[in-house]
């Protein structure tokens, strides 16, 4: 299975925040680990929890692909 590559362009057009699953696609996660990993508190980014969702900044995946915000 080949993995998507995201540009920065892509990225940017997420808006403010993403879900945990299109934050974990971008790293190079797949939506099971990129759950426990936010469940665990160990997801390579800062996640927040607003009611059952778990929710990442755009700019925080900018930051760690190595994109200027």
């Amino acid at each position: 299975m080949s993995r998507r590559v995201w540009t920065a362009e892509q990225i940017r057009a997420l808006g403010v925040t993403t879900d945990v699953v299109t934050a974990g696609s971008v790293l190079g996660i797949g939506r099971t680990t990129a759950y426990r990993l936010a469940r665990e508190g160990q997801f390579p980014v800062p996640v927040r929890r607003v009611g059952g969702r778990y929710l990442v900044a755009v700019a925080h995946l900018l930051q760690a692909v190595g994109i200027d915000t």
